[in-house]
Formats: C-alpha cells, sequence, structure tokens
C-alpha cells in the first residue's frame, strides 16, 4: 500500500474497479464502444443543428448544450478509465485529480440545469404554443444558458477550495476509476465533516430541485396531452415523453445511487457501487442523442443529408 507523508500528494493511484481487476481488460471493450457512441452521436448531433439553419430553435439549442456537456463528461472520465484498464496506468497527479473532480460534479450539475430547461422548453411548446417565440427567445435562452452555468461554478467553487485545502497524510490509495469528490476527501487526515455536508447539500438541492420541477413540467406536459382529441397524436407524444422520462431517470437514479453510496456503501459491494458510478456517466451520453437527436424526425432528416455532404 502507498503512503506519504505531507500534505500535498502529488499523485493518486486509482484501483479501477476494486474487486473486478482481473476482468478490467475485458470492461474497457464496452466502456470503450459506449464511448465512441457518445462521441459520435454528440458531434452529429451538433453539426446537424450547426448546418441547417431550420433547426436554430430553442429546443435545439439546448440539446446543443446537452451533447456538449455529456462529451465533456465522458472524455473527463472514460481516457483514463481505459488506461487504467488496458495499461495498467493507475497513476494520475494531483492537480489532475482535482480537474476531474470540479468536471465530473460540476458538468453533472449543468446537466441536471439543461434536462430542466429542456422540460421547460417542452411545457411551453405544447401547454403554450401561441405564446412559445414570445417566451423563448435567444436573450432568454442565453439567460438560462449562463444561468445554468454560473449555477454549475458557483456550487462548485467552494467545494473545490475544500477538497485543495485537506491534509493528505495517509494512503494515496482511491477504490475508484476516477477521482470522485467523497472517494478523494476519505483519505484526508482531518476533519472532512464539511465536505461531506456541503457536497451531500448540493446533491439535495440539486437532484431534488430539478427533479421535482421536470416532474411538475411533464405532469402539465401528459395533462395537456390527455386533451389532444387525436389518438395518434396523444400516442406520439405519450412516446415522445415516455422516452424523455427514461433519459431523465437513467441520469438521476445512478447519479443518486452513486453518490450516496460513496458516503453509506457498508453494505454496498464496492465492484457494483464503482460500475454504477462509472455507467451514470456513460449511458445517458450515450442514449442522449438517440433519445432526444434521432427520435426527433427534424434532426432523423438531415443525418443523412449531413454524411452525404460530407461524403461529396
Amino acid at each position: 500500500m502507498s503512503h506519504y507523508n505531507h500534505s500535498n500528494p502529488s499523485t493518486f493511484i486509482l484501483k479501477g474497479i476494486p474487486g473486478l481487476e482481473a476482468s478490467h481488460f475485458w470492461i474497457a471493450f464496452p466502456f470503450c464502444i459506449m464511448y465512441c457512441i457518445a462521441l459520435l452521436g454528440n458531434l452529429t448531433i451538433l453539426l446537424v443543428i450547426k448546418c441547417e439553419p431550420s433547426l436554430h430553435l430553442p429546443m435545439y439549442y439546448f440539446l446543443c448544450m446537452l451533447a456538449i456537456i455529456d462529451m465533456v463528461l465522458t472524455t473527463t472520465t472514460v481516457p483514463k478509465a481505459l488506461n487504467i484498464f488496458w495499461f495498467q496506468s493507475h497513476e494520475i497527479c494531483f492537480h489532475c485529480c482535482l480537474v476531474q473532480i470540479f468536471f465530473i460534479h460540476g458538468f453533472s450539475i449543468l446537466e441536471s440545469g439543461v434536462m430542466l430547461a429542456m422540460a421547460f422548453d417542452r411545457y411551453v411548446a405544447i401547454c403554450k404554443p401561441l405564446h412559445y417565440t414570445t417566451i423563448l427567445t435567444n436573450p432568454v435562452i442565453a439567460k438560462i444558458g449562463l444561468a445554468i452555468l454560473v449555477r454549475g461554478i458557483g456550487l462548485m467553487t467552494p467545494l473545490m477550495c475544500m477538497v485543495s485545502s485537506l491534509n493528505f497524510c495517509g494512503t494515496n490509495i482511491v477504490s475508484h476509476s476516477y477521482c470522485e469528490h467523497m472517494a478523494v476527501a476519505k483519505l484526508g487526515c482531518g476533519d472532512i465533516i464539511t465536505n461531506n455536508i456541503y457536497g451531500l447539500s448540493i446533491a439535495i438541492v440539486v437532484v431534488f430541485l430539478d427533479s421535482i420541477f421536470i416532474a411538475i413540467s411533464y405532469v402539465q406536459i401528459l395533462r395537456a396531452v390527455m386533451g389532444l382529441s387525436s389518438k395518434e397524436a396523444r400516442l406520439k407524444s405519450f412516446s415522445t415523453c415516455g422516452s424523455h422520462i427514461c433519459i431523465i431517470l437513467m441520469f438521476y437514479i445512478p447519479a443518486s445511487f452513486s453518490f450516496y453510496a460513496e458516503r453509506w456503501s457498508q453494505h454496498i459491494p464496492t465492484h457494483l457501487h464503482i460500475l454504477m458510478a462509472d455507467l451514470y456517466l456513460l449511458v445517458p451520453p450515450m442514449l442522449n442523442p438517440i433519445i432526444y437527436g434521432m427520435k426527433t424526425k427534424a434532426i432523423r432528416e438531415q443525418v443523412p443529408k449531413l454524411f452525404c455532404q460530407k461524403g461529396t
């Protein structure tokens, strides 16, 4: 076991998935495939929306924000995880670890905010269609995007100050495949109660409030859909809303499980906890372009045109 006796470690050792070390080589393959799909899908969404003027609308602006966040989230974690699984490159420098913490938790907060904004966009589009263009103007969208960004940075800045000021004097082994906040904070030799309480407060505020407002939006949407006279329109709307709700649940449930398991994981197998923590950063970014993008007719029709133009 690695030890050090100073407050600023030069490196941490990431274990990967404790208990499944013998399977690391094979686990890396689905991780790599999901990462490639996430990158390709989100990059395609961005290119399609950028190249097609008819898609320069609020719904697609929010989708672009989500695609950028997903690419940053996966790129922050997966390449290092693959290095661990395939090349046994377990070391990560202290400052790189801090950067990972900031981007993983900060961009998870941003993703939650964008999902809330997208739910609000759908609420306005379905429940107040006549006022859609007057409510969601470009300046309003810019302000929403800025508010999401400011909230993420504002919540993460105190957390980063707490982590960077910790004294580390024991083991430098992180039982994770990336630098998760509490996994790193637990290595501190001082009192980490402040880190624990603040991190827990962020999770409660972000997950609870955002999920409540998203739920309210979709309840209003479903009430409006039930009032549609066309059965075909109702089925189409239910299909779309159902897909969106599944993606939202696939983000919030694993994220909440990972967050709370890091604090109270005595009865949860370590490998299950770490796998869930990895998958919540991989599965939603992989599925978001499919659910939000490919199931949207306007985008689906533009994808072949985009690749034909690129091929030409």
